[in-house]
């Protein structure tokens, strides 16, 4: 399955992720790069719509697939502690696309390690 992902990579980025967005279209992503793997929990702080979030472990393998619901400040706290990337699609999307825990996520260049810690 291919999204198109915005990249969530600095601290305001991240700390903002999709605050005060109005809709996401069904193919469209935001994809959240941490510097480090470590447990995660994300939350819907000023978000108004039904999310799915990816934990995704640093080889890029989906370790858990979280519903976030609109306005959640509590969050939903990663079973592992080894998530270096989130991944958040409208909800319901990994379902409808056939994309379980244990599925590979890449980039057009490759895995995300690569992608986004790898001099090139």
């Amino acid at each position: 399955q291919e999204l198109v992902a915005e990249t969530a990579r600095e601290s305001v980025q991240v700390a903002t992720g999709m605050m005060f967005r109005t809709n996401m279209p069904e193919n469209e992503a935001m994809l959240f790069v941490f510097p480090a793997a470590a447990p995660k929990n994300f939350y819907m702080r000023n978000c108004i719509v039904p999310l799915s979030a990816a934990y995704i472990a640093p080889d890029g393998s989906i370790a858990e697939i979280v519903d976030l619901q609109p306005g959640d400040e509590v969050g939903v706290q990663s079973q592992s502690d080894n998530i270096q990337f989130v991944l958040e699609v409208p909800q319901g999307w990994f379902q409808r696309h056939n994309v379980p825990p244990g599925a590979m996520v890449r980039t057009e260049r490759g895995s995300l390690t690569d992608t986004f810690f790898r001099r090139r």
